[in-house]
């Protein structure tokens, strides 16, 4: 544990409760197009002195996802076009940036200083697409799309885990997006494999026997906002971390599945 001026500043293990423990994976090296995330993961792991488990959860950043799978873009090869220009005229962006978020979405939902809030191609609503230009060893000419189909990039993860270990582990890859009413960001599931990413709780009694009618549960976002605890969004270098002790019975599903559909959006 890290203490600085009597303050918590990282702590790279916690446990949430007796049950369930959360481990930011040591060593994981700078990821470049084409790593190797499975054998790095599982090098991760054998430093920690730590052995998967049926049931284990690793949350993996998709930062690091998206370098492996070679997202970087340089805002010198992005032509913005007449929408882009417009927008940017707005917002106070630069042009470039914003043809790539554009390009990278559906709908622009809302738009205000530094900030598009955009519906992305993957259905979620973000700001600015995901795309990034923190922890890049790039200058402030590259940026950083989110991965073409991150379910699929965690089932693949998953699968080559299983390949390589033999155990079957849930895979939950986290972005970090903000909130239409509160301030802060917090981890979010942009892709799952493995366990169930939306628990359906109608049907079950609550403490006093009332049936619950409206409760679903995000379970794959509470898995990648509890990661958060433990991996940071700054300096840290921690992008994966061991989750151990969750408790599902219900079957695997995709991120994709947490997604409101358009015509439940109320604020579109």
């Amino acid at each position: 544990m890290v203490v600085v001026s009597a303050l918590l500043a990282y702590n790279p293990i916690m446990s949430i409760s007796p049950d369930i423990r959360l481990t930011a994976l040591p060593g994981i090296p700078i990821i470049v197009p084409g790593t190797d995330l499975v054998a790095t993961i599982i090098a991760a792991l054998e430093q920690a002195g730590l052995v998967l488990q049926a049931r284990d959860v690793l949350v993996v950043t998709s930062k690091i996802v998206s370098k492996s799978e070679g997202r970087f873009v340089r805002l010198a090869d992005v032509q913005p076009g007449d929408e882009a220009l417009r927008h940017a005229e707005i917002v106070g962006k630069d042009p470039r940036m914003v043809e790539l978020v554009l390009r990278e979405s559906q709908e622009v939902s809302r738009e205000g200083v530094n900030t598009l809030i955009v519906r992305h191609k993957l259905g979620f609503v973000s700001a600015n697409a995901g795309i990034d230009q923190s922890n890049l060893d790039g200058g402030d000419e590259q940026v950083l799309l989110l991965p073409v189909d991150p379910d699929a990039s965690a089932r693949a993860i998953s699968e080559g885990l299983k390949a390589r270990t033999g155990v079957e582990v849930g895979v939950v890859i986290s972005d970090s997006h903000g909130r239409p009413f509160r301030m802060g960001n917090v981890g979010v599931a942009i892709g799952s494999a493995g366990i169930p990413a939306l628990r359906d709780l109608r049907g079950q009694p609550d403490l006093f026997g009332r049936i619950l009618k409206y409760t679903q549960q995000g379970f794959a976002d509470m898995i990648a906002s509890a990661a958060g605890l433990v991996s940071g969004e700054g300096a840290e270098g921690r992008p994966v971390v061991l989750v151990r002790g969750l408790q599902f019975s219900e079957a695997a599903g995709r991120a994709s599945d947490l997604v409101r559909p358009v015509h439940q959006d109320l604020f579109r």
